[in-house]
């Protein structure tokens, strides 16, 4: 059987950007600039990135194009001669992150849709509809969040080239225009330039402080969405033995463009607010990320009158696309590990992945305040990085054949491959463990 795979350079670039930019990007990012020190906190993020999460990312994807295969035959194949069964393990344990993650996301997912409605049937009249699509609710929960794992469902069991790279070159173009024109509305309001000026304007004093750079760390390497198997299921579709360097650094390029994008937005936008009377700090620190996004922020746009209530369904809407295309990639791990080892058919594997994830949201919709933190904690701070550190180990030290930058012939030709082959085999798991020990600890 013949996999499926992108059929271009560009659609696979926006599909794994499409995985990066998440709610991360547009809602994390923005959130940990502004609790630390704004300019200072993008001026590091961007170095950390090139340190640490490009080649991150650049491990994860590089397994899965050159073994073409997905993440547990993939890592399997890679240990093949040291530890075999160590590494199909490892694969399976990224399906199950992947599964946790879905798990959480969709529901987060399901409450930005469902507030993007609410700001539409608040233009149509319709008030107590509104209302109720606005506020917290387990029934919200138990009907957006099946909405929000539906609308994957379809894309991924499309395929690779007609669903997830058709919608992905659809997605972040519109995700993108959406984007530049809050920005461009935010700005024009009294108080922005305050926040631009915050945000853009490094304090290099803060620069050295310990907590600015572990939390930079930690945003630079959970944006580009790698620990979990989507990049490594991407990477596998990809056509073998491409400049991968080049299609990385175009994903992580376009990843922190969104991420700086959005820091365009949200910083001013709470200035915006804070020049209005809104309470936004509280000790220097933003009073909530939660807060941030489903109050102070549409309080603003209602203080706005109708042009806020279209402000407002753009700016959930985009994250509503954001967090789409994010999950898409999430689905595509324990989907394609169906559909090649067990012989499922796209479809079944589709829908059956999704009615687990289905089954694990609602759990966690029932016993809300007790796991989802929990899971959110264990996954992000946990199992990412953990998974990030076994994908350095592995192209530095247990892939032997078949791992073209250990290949001495190939070194001999190009030296700048046996030095970035050094870098991941010895540089970047002593800067990871630093990360998991003081984000875990």
């Amino acid at each position: 059987m013949t996999r499926d795979s992108f059929h271009s350079r560009i659609g696979f670039v926006l599909a794994a950007a499409g995985s990066a930019i998440g709610l991360g990007n547009i809602w994390g990012f923005p959130t940990n600039a502004a609790n630390n020190g704004g300019g200072a906190f993008l001026f590091v993020y961007l170095i950390v990135t090139l340190l640490l999460a490009l080649p991150a990312l650049y491990a994860e994807i590089y397994i899965g194009n050159q073994t073409q295969k997905n993440p547990v035959s993939a890592l399997g194949d890679a240990c093949a001669e040291r530890m075999p069964k160590f590494g199909r393990f490892a694969g399976k344990l990224g399906l199950c992150g992947a599964i946790m993650m879905l798990s959480f996301y969709t529901i987060v997912a399901g409450w930005m849709l469902a507030n993007a409605l609410s700001s539409i049937a608040a233009m149509l009249g319709s008030t107590d509809l509104s209302v109720w699509l606005a506020t917290d609710s387990t029934l919200r929960n138990v009907i957006f969040t099946p909405i929000f794992i539906v609308l994957g469902a379809l894309i991924v069991h499309q395929g690779v080239h007609g669903g997830i790279e058709r919608w992905s070159a659809r997605l972040m173009p519109i995700l993108l225009i959406m984007l530049i024109g809050l920005i461009v509305y935010i700005l024009q309001q009294e108080g922005a330039m305050a926040g631009l000026q915050q945000y853009l304007i490094p304090d290099f004093s803060q620069v050295t402080n310990p907590s600015l750079i572990i939390s930079a760390m930690g945003q630079a390497f959970f944006s580009l969405s790698v620990g979990v198997g989507g990049m490594m299921v991407y990477g596998s579709y990809m056509a073998k033995d491409k400049d991968i360097g080049k299609l990385v650094l175009s994903i992580g390029a376009l990843d922190t463009f969104i991420a700086f994008l959005a820091g365009l937005l949200i910083i001013p936008a709470l200035f915006v607010a804070q020049h209005a009377g809104q309470q936004v700090f509280a000790n220097n620190q933003l009073i909530g990320e939660g807060q941030l996004i489903f109050q102070i922020l549409p309080t603003l746009f209602s203080s706005m009158g109708t042009m806020g209530l279209v402000v407002a369904a753009a700016f959930f809407s985009l994250l509503s696309i954001a967090a789409l295309t994010s999950t898409i990639s999430s689905t595509e791990v324990p989907v394609a590990y169906l559909v090649e080892e067990k012989s499922f058919t796209r479809r079944t594997a589709t829908w059956l992945i999704s009615a687990i994830v289905l089954t694990a949201s609602m759990v966690l919709v029932a016993f809300f305040d007790v796991l989802f933190g929990l899971v959110i904690q264990v996954l992000t701070t946990i199992m990412q990085p953990l998974s990030c550190l076994f994908y350095f180990i592995v192209v530095g030290w247990v892939w032997k054949r078949g791992n073209k930058l250990k290949d001495e012939s190939r070194i001999a030709e190009n030296k700048w491959l046996g030095i970035w082959g050094n870098y991941l085999a010895f540089v970047c798991p002593i800067l990871l463990t630093v990360v998991f020990v003081n984000v875990a600890f």
